[in-house]
């Protein structure tokens, strides 16, 4: 009854009705009264007519709750549908609107008891602005700064209003409002912010109140990156400002706003300026925090506020530094300035905060890049002249007058330097390569969680280590073993210490010369290996362990050149192989395989003073070095071999190590086919069934170093596979049939899986890595068929694998056109049965998804002449999963569909069906990117969607279709062409999908698709423009970042290249070099 009355909207609303169904829906009531109250809520907030009631319920209303559920109600009014009412209705509400918020905040009492209130009313008023302001509300901001004058309250909160303001046109606009509506606000700030300048002078100069000084500041703070800047540098501004730096209340706010200001970059008009206000400002710090504070501590001891503090400061210096560090060089008395606020930022990087020390970081990072590019380009005094900033012809004498300013420079800076050089090294974050962590009881353990934040910090640490070791080689190595050294008397030891000095040792690799990157090594390695000697304890050895191996990790050049140290390093990873602390083991084996895949040669040729290679001893010695370790350890062990073997150039020796190698786990093989041919059902065992996975696995990690050069062996076991694959797959089938479902929840099938899926990557890693000859194929491919893909067909829908259609997919993209006979057989066995699994939801089998979408692509790629060939039946099957991969929102899957759809409309388009192939399915196409695109959950396939409009808008412009797309049967209107048809469709389908654009917006739209196609960029911000006005998009989500993915992708491959310029910025463990050691 109650929920009838107050949905009839006819008349003023029940409001103590609705304040009592509020209270259900926030109360404490049953579950039962909650849901129908939301029920209730939700149905009135659908309703179009409901924002009427606003104005009755706010008048109304004491309850908070309730008020803010009518304001929600109007939010989504004002967003959505506001320039479609009426214009009393809209000046009734602005007015309405207004008056509420002066009354309120026109005296202290109601003003701080209705804060939030307040607060959300300015919301909506700012609401408001973005359509009102500025051409059909001219005079809003004379009249807020007259109402301003009036009190001090109402002051406050016009602040308030105005940092709103700010906020939602500078910061908040990209992706909720259209190009031309932000830039029109932005000119309208500008030419209007006279008057709100001289209001935040008068407030800053005149009033006494706390409250409305700190508002006041907090509106300054966001308006002073955008501003004109005669009002900063031609006023009183700055001044002002400085004058509140000293006092504790206004401290943070006040170097907010001094931080915006330092970060204005606009040439060198003020640089005078810039360099008083520096000058002032640290003079004031001094007394406020003496330069000889232990930073750290007093950050450690600190209220939140001088927390805060600390971290504006740090702010402030790098904002100040990034721009005009250069105007402070130019005179001894500012120079002394610049090095005190140096001392300060290097104080404050060793508070413990990560966020605090990002900001330093990023900006020693940028320092030392700028001095470092300099040096680097002393050869090219251009280049180096306008890295220093220097805006100078070159003459022929400058060059030396050039190089002793950069010198000047570099040795000006070469204290801090020094000072910064000590800070990367006691502060180093962990590599991703070191294992072995301290966990919050100070045990050593094994890692258990990647810590992504630590990566990142970790590599511009170690680019910065890099740039300031390029900058003085001699410092970098002095300060590092200087450290070591203490190490070594016990002095300075702790865990800690041990690893960020090794860590910063290992990352600098690649930076030095080569004869100086010896010698520097040959004695951290010797201390190192001394060190792990001398020292007592499990914990402790366990750490000098994890950092020996990371740095001889890091050397491999070293490595490759001393063929003793080489030797010595790997015997002892041998020996962490027994160490059964956790972690050691693991990072021996993983260490082992890195050093093998960039010395691989040195194991096979006979050293000096050796009777045979390595690689032959250490075969003959392979049971014992490998007893200790777990499987998957050994799995890398064998990996590591199988890259050994793979440099020995001689087939006969090769294949004679391999055998070497297989020997145990072949002859396991041997046994347990031979068993199971006296006795099938010997293979049924749990323990020989993972015996049986054992043996595949170590196949595989062979196969994968081994590659072509692996056929010996798969020949050897491959048939037999086949049969144990054959026999698994029926076990497990008859399981699930007799057990239902759960069965393959069971652990027996569960490990019988693990067989089959085993084989099928064993299979699919040979194949794939193995190089391209048609007689591999040929031998392997025809005996897969039916155990393989028939199997797959026969299973139970449980009880089929995945890797199945990987592995043919694999197949196909290896053979390419070769397969072209097959696929009427791959298309039978697996498509009919696999889409029967994935088209139900979007959710069961994800596996299978994503790798049929690959097959498919496989086969549209490289055998596109076998679909052509599919009857309609089956190519309608091929395009109804195409559409339904792209309407996935798992990211993976629905841009395997948009790609695949492209190669398709592509293939088709030059083959002789392409009038058949668009008449069938241009439409439908079209349609459904349209509705992905203008959904809201798909907006990481933007890219690909606007490529696949694109491709259908040329196309249809191009003539290549002859025949019309409209169907001749049904439309009656003959069209010209078919442009003008799908000009027609598009308009009608977009006009229908949203009622709340006029056919005018919609025809501009569609219009400007046809114009600008042949132009990618400009077609891509037509779309965007076109979601923002859709206004779909702002309704549920407010992240568009992914609608510009494909620009910051390019940025990033700019920056990769820019790194392979510099020794050592890549590490010399990732350049992909064949590293060719004779």
């Amino acid at each position: 009854m109650a929920a009838e009355k107050l949905r009839d909207l006819s008349q003023p609303m029940d409001v103590a009705l609705l304040d009592a169904t509020v209270a259900a829906f926030y109360g404490t009531g049953s579950k039962e009264e909650r849901t129908a109250a939301d029920q209730i809520l939700r149905e009135l907030q659908n309703n179009p007519d409901m924002w009427l009631q606003v104005v009755h319920i706010l008048q109304s209303t004491q309850n908070l709750n309730t008020k803010f559920f009518a304001l929600q109600v109007l939010e989504g009014v004002i967003k959505y549908r506001w320039n479609a009412l009426p214009v009393e209705q809209r000046d009734g509400m602005k007015n309405y609107i207004s008056e509420v918020i002066v009354q309120l905040s026109s005296n202290e009492a109601s003003f701080r008891r209705e804060r939030l209130y307040v607060n959300k009313l300015n919301i909506i008023l700012v609401q408001i602005l973005k359509h009102e302001w500025p051409a059909r509300w001219r005079s809003f901001i004379p009249d807020l700064v007259s109402a301003a004058k009036t009190s001090e309250t109402i002051c406050e909160n016009c602040m308030a209003i105005l940092k709103l303001l700010s906020e939602e046109v500078f910061d908040f606009s990209r992706g909720e409002m259209t190009q031309q509506k932000i830039k029109e606000l932005k000119q309208s700030l500008n030419s209007e912010f006279q008057l709100i300048h001289e209001l935040c002078l008068y407030v800053l100069s005149a009033s006494q109140r706390t409250e409305l000084i700190r508002a006041t500041l907090a509106t300054l703070h966001a308006f002073l990156s955008w501003i004109p800047l005669g009002y900063i540098f031609e006023s009183p501004l700055l001044e002002t400002l400085l004058k509140f730096f000293p006092v504790p209340s206004y401290r943070n706010l006040t170097l907010q706003c001094l931080t915006e200001v330092a970060a204005l970059n606009f040439g060198d008009f003020y640089n005078m300026q810039y360099v008083k206000m520096y000058n002032i400002f640290t003079v004031q710090l001094q007394s406020i925090l003496p330069p000889t504070t232990n930073i750290p501590e007093a950050y450690a001891h600190g209220s939140s506020e001088e927390q805060a503090f600390i971290q504006n400061l740090a702010l402030f210096f790098t904002s100040f530094y990034k721009s005009h560090i250069r105007v402070l060089e130019s005179s001894q008395e500012n120079i002394t300035a610049l090095l005190l606020g140096l001392e300060y930022l290097i104080g404050i990087s060793y508070v413990d905060d990560t966020e605090v020390f990002k900001v330093c970081l990023d900006y020693w990072n940028s320092l030392v890049l700028e001095l470092f590019e300099a040096h680097h380009n002393l050869d090219n005094p251009a280049v180096a002249a306008n890295l220093m900033g220097l805006q100078i012809p070159l003459i022929p004498g400058m060059v030396d007058g050039l190089g002793s300013q950069l010198l000047q420079r570099r040795h000006l800076y070469s204290g801090p330097m020094s000072k910064l050089r000590l800070l990367m090294i006691c502060r180093m974050a962990k590599p991703e390569e070191v294992l072995i962590v301290e966990d919050e009881n100070g045990n050593i353990v094994r890692e258990t969680m990647k810590d992504n934040d630590v990566l990142v910090q970790y590599k511009i640490m170690r680019e910065t280590l890099i740039y300031l070791s390029h900058l003085d080689h001699e410092d970098t190595e002095k300060q590092m073993l200087k450290k070591l050294s203490k190490q070594l008397k016990g002095e300075d030891w702790t865990w800690n210490n041990l690893n960020t000095l090794c860590w910063a040792i290992g990352s600098i690799s690649g930076s030095m010369m080569e004869e100086q990157e010896n010698r520097f090594l040959v004695m951290v390695i010797r201390d190192l290996l001394n060190l792990c000697e001398i020292t007592k304890g499990k914990d402790n050895k366990a750490v000098i362990a994890s950092n020996i191996m990371y740095v001889v990790g890091q050397y491999p050049k070293f490595l490759r050149a001393h063929w003793k140290f080489l030797k010595t390093v790997v015997n002892k990873l041998f020996e962490f192989m027994h160490e059964t602390h956790p972690g050691v083991q693991d990072m021996a084996c993983d260490t082992f395989l890195k050093i093998v895949q960039k010395c691989k040669r040195k194991f096979v040729i006979i050293q000096v003073g050796e009777n045979e290679p390595f690689v032959s001893e250490l075969l003959s010695g392979l049971p014992s070095t490998i007893a200790d370790l777990e499987p998957h350890q050994i799995h890398t062990f064998y990996e590591s071999v199988g890259n050994m073997i793979q440099a020995e150039s001689d087939p006969q020796k090769r294949d004679e190590y391999l055998q070497r190698l297989m020997e145990l786990p072949n002859q396991k093989w041997a046994e347990i086919i031979g068993q199971a041919r006296q006795s099938v059902d010997f293979l049924k065992d749990q323990d020989v069934i993972r015996t049986v996975l054992n043996i595949l696995q170590t196949n595989t990690s062979v196969a994968t170093s081994l590659g072509t050069y692996f056929l010996s062996q798969i020949t050897l076991i491959f048939l037999d596979m086949l049969n144990v694959y054959r026999m698994y797959s029926e076990l497990i089938s008859n399981s699930i049939a007799e057990g239902g479902p759960f069965a393959s929840k069971t652990s027996y099938v569960k490990l019988l899986r693990s067989v089959k899926r085993e084989t099928l990557k064993l299979i699919e890693t040979f194949l794939d890595k193995a190089e391209d000859q048609p007689q591999i194929g040929k031998q392997f491919v025809p005996p897969m068929m039916d155990p393989v893909l028939g199997d797959y067909a026969r299973n139970v829908t449980d009880a089929r694998e995945s890797e199945v259609l990987s592995l043919f997919a694999t197949i196909i993209n290896k053979y390419k056109g070769a397969m072209i006979d097959d696929v009427p057989r791959i298309f039978e066995a697996s498509f009919q049965c696999t889409l029967e699994m994935i088209t139900k939801n979007f959710e069961d089998y994800p596996e299978h998804r994503l790798k049929f979408f690959s097959l498919l692509r496989a086969i549209a790629t490289h055998c596109f002449p076998a679909l052509i060939r599919l009857s309609s039946q089956q190519l309608k099957l091929v395009m109804d999963s195409i559409i339904w991969a792209f309407r996935h929102t798992e990211r993976n899957i629905a841009e395997t569909g948009l790609n695949l759809l492209l190669e398709m409309l592509k293939n088709f388009q030059a083959s002789e069906f392409c009038n058949q192939f668009y008449r069938t399915y241009f439409l439908t196409i079209e349609q459904e990117i349209f509705a992905v695109l203008t959904d809201t959950f798909h907006k990481p396939g933007f890219k690909l969607h606007v490529l696949v409009l694109q491709h259908l808008f040329c196309l249809v412009e191009s003539g290549a279709l002859t025949e019309p797309l409209w169907d001749v049967a049904t439309v009656s209107y003959s069209y010209p062409n078919n442009t003008m048809f799908v000009r027609e469709y598009t308009i009608k389908l977009l006009s229908t999908s949203f009622p709340n654009m006029t056919t005018t917006e919609v025809t501009q739209f569609v219009n400007g698709l046809f114009e600008s196609r042949n132009d990618l960029s400009t077609f891509k911000n037509h779309i965007r423009d076109f979601l923002v006005q859709s206004k779909e998009f702002s309704a549920q989500c407010s992240d568009n970042k992914d609608l510009y993915a494909e620009e910051a992708a390019a940025q990033r491959e700019r920056e990769r290249q820019r790194m392979l310029s510099i020794p050592g910025l890549i590490a010399p463990n990732e350049i992909q070099d064949e590293m060719l050691d004779s």
